[in-house]
């Protein structure tokens, strides 16, 4: 479940699976008792973590409330097995206008009738896997503590094994999207038990090119986080994502982002869900929030 935002940074941001899930079964009373290497930890996590999103039988619908410099956004979205459906239904906490929402029905009948371009976001969701597998490689962890965690934040009252990173000097990215890591360092926390990422909090320490300088470069001082929760249902899923960049790509274009985004309201859906499927959902969310929305403002009139 993750928006083309945190998509196209943690792109730009191979590993065996190493036998160690099942030696943890609660947290002990000091980070190195009873835990495995720093880097075993993180390996099993990260194994893990890409198990789960190949995992097809897990899949919700849930809310997405972004802030930006453009203003405030609204998105429901559905996860199906073709890809992620996604609809606009409020801008700066206003439901969108009669041509707002027709505009967000033609995009969306335009996917369904379009494999190509589900194909396509199915493919930036592997890219987005492949950093993912590159970090206990490309970084060196120790220690550092535990956290509690929260509602939304790992699960609620489990403590959470806090690692610092720095980038591995031996590490060579295999192509130029894993070339920021290399002028990254940050915290992860790691819940040990299930062996899921909590929280990973990475800062740009120096200016990083990609694609030798040619396709363009990020800022020293860049900072990402990005948080996930686990759902109750044995699943876990993206809870909080902020992002602060500014670079350049092709030499000339300045990028600048910034947003901060918090996901709720999770709603398990069946496995088999399809994306005309999935758009039908989304309709129907909406026009449920949107019946909920006026009964409540006219309960407020009522009340003055």
């Amino acid at each position: 479940m993750i928006s083309r935002t945190v998509l196209a940074v943690l792109m730009m941001l191979s590993l065996a699976q190493t036998g160690v899930y099942a030696q943890i079964s609660a947290l002990p009373a000091s980070p190195t008792e009873r835990l495995p290497s720093p880097v075993q930890l993180v390996r099993a996590t990260v194994a893990k973590e890409v198990a789960a999103a190949n995992d097809p039988s897990m899949k919700h619908m849930f809310r997405d409330y972004k802030k930006s410099g453009q203003g405030t956004q609204t998105r429901l979205y559905v996860e199906t097995r073709e890809a992620m459906a996604g609809m606009t239904i409020a801008y700066n906490d206003k439901p969108l206008t009669p041509e707002q929402l027709q505009g967000e029905e033609g995009r969306l009948a335009g996917l369904v009738g379009n494999p190509q371009q589900l194909a396509q976001e199915k493919e930036e969701a592997e890219h987005t896997l492949c950093i993912v597998r590159a970090l206990p490689d490309a970084f060196l962890f120790e220690y550092d503590g535990f956290e509690p965690g929260t509602a939304t934040l790992g699960r609620d009252g489990v403590r959470l094994a806090r690692l610092k990173f720095r980038p591995n000097p031996s590490y060579h990215p295999p192509s130029h999207v894993e070339e920021v890591l290399t002028g990254m360092h940050g915290m992860i926390l790691i819940d040990p038990a299930e062996h899921r990422i909590a929280r990973i909090d990475g800062t740009l320490y120096k200016e990083v090119t990609f694609g030798w300088g040619i396709l363009g470069h990020l800022d020293k001082g860049g900072h990402f986080l990005v948080e996930q929760e686990g759902l109750g249902d044995g699943s876990w899923d993206l809870s909080r994502m902020s992002l602060s960049f500014n670079g350049k790509v092709l030499l000339f274009k300045n990028i600048s982002i910034r947003s901060d985004e918090v996901f709720s309201d999770f709603q398990r859906v069946p496995a088999d869900t399809s994306f005309a499927q999935g758009v039908q959902m989304l309709k129907a969310e909406r026009a449920k929030l949107s019946q909920s929305h006026a009964q409540t403002a006219k309960a407020e009139d009522a009340s003055r």
